[in-house]
């Protein structure tokens, strides 16, 4: 159990590493450094705790980012521009946040006098359109050059390139992780299975983009900072990257919008909508070498998954 540590989190107010934050800061102290687009930790019970310290600032602003990662052991990159439609609108402030951010953390953590491990956070969107238990040997494919959607992937897909070679020729003792559909309390922006909860426990119309036939795995967010604790403790991650998801709770996005309605006992009615950019259509990861390397397994099920979320979102409501 990591303890005794300062831990610096980029995108620490987002929604995975909000949650990471609250896990170790009884044992730990946490530095989050995010600009605050998307605020999870304003509702996290935790927010005012005396070891959380929060800095406001950018990961392109090189110098502040070093001078708020003096003294840190641990440093995990959250920080990204994420969200289909936000990258969409925003291309060319993806890329930049997403290569140029992840190259100045790991500049700056590898100038750091004490780091015991840097965890930089990928995506499962590296592996395309078509992910059928996908391994972290299995060959990344990117779509056409100037579809928006895939400058994320391509972006991410960078990071990890340098988080490795930071590796190989620095000694920087990084390790990738590649979160599979995240969901759970806490989650803010854009994500199938927040808004179907959310819309589901106000009895709103569930809209499903396309035909609803795409498939996901979908990984409960204890599950996916579980492995993520472990890339930061285990010898054994360092220089590697790990798919962390959940094969099981795996169904159609349609499927998933009538298991929110059943689970919640929800009135809400289905809708379809037309999508105008491209979708992922299957992705589904293959988690043998997290389970070997690491031994992470997913033990979190949809429908408690679905559950213990909408639980959360009740009490906003309320």
């Amino acid at each position: 159990m990591l303890q005794k540590k300062t831990v610096f989190i980029t995108g620490g107010a987002g929604f995975i590493g909000a949650t990471i934050a609250g896990n170790i800061l009884n044992k730990n102290k946490v530095i989050v450094y995010d600009n605050l687009t998307r605020n999870s930790l304003v509702d996290r019970p935790f927010r005012n705790h005396p070891n959380l310290t929060l800095i406001s600032g950018d990961v392109l602003d090189y110098e502040c980012l070093t001078e708020s990662m003096h003294g840190a052991d641990i440093v995990v990159h959250c920080a990204a521009i994420a969200g289909i439609d936000t990258v969409i609108k925003r291309p060319v402030n993806t890329m930049r946040v997403n290569m140029v951010g992840s190259a100045n953390v790991l500049e700056a953590a590898s100038r750091l006098s004490h780091c015991e491990r840097v965890v930089c956070f990928s995506t499962s969107e590296v592996f395309g359109q078509y992910a059928f238990r996908a391994s972290e040997t299995d060959n990344t494919v990117m779509g056409k050059v100037g579809e928006a959607r895939w400058t994320y992937a391509v972006s991410k897909l960078a990071e990890e390139h340098l988080a490795i070679a930071y590796h190989k020729e620095k000694g920087l003792p990084t390790t990738v992780v590649r979160p599979f559909n995240i969901y759970g309390p806490g989650q803010v922006g854009e994500g199938a299975m927040s808004i179907f909860i959310q819309r589901a426990l106000k009895n709103e119309p569930l809209q499903v983009h396309g035909d609803g036939t795409q498939i996901r795995a979908w990984c409960y967010i204890d599950d996916m900072v579980r492995g993520t604790l472990l890339a930061m403790e285990h010898p054994k991650a360092v220089g590697e990257s790990f798919n962390v998801g959940n094969q099981e709770a795996v169904i159609t996005i349609y499927g998933l919008a009538k298991m929110v309605k059943q689970v919640l006992r929800s009135k809400s009615s289905i809708t379809f909508s037309g999508r105008s950019t491209v979708d992922v259509e299957l992705r589904i990861p293959a988690v043998k070498k997290a389970r070997e390397l690491l031994g992470f397994e997913a033990k979190v099920g949809l429908e408690e998954g679905i559950r213990q979320t909408a639980d959360y979102y009740q009490t906003l409501i309320n």
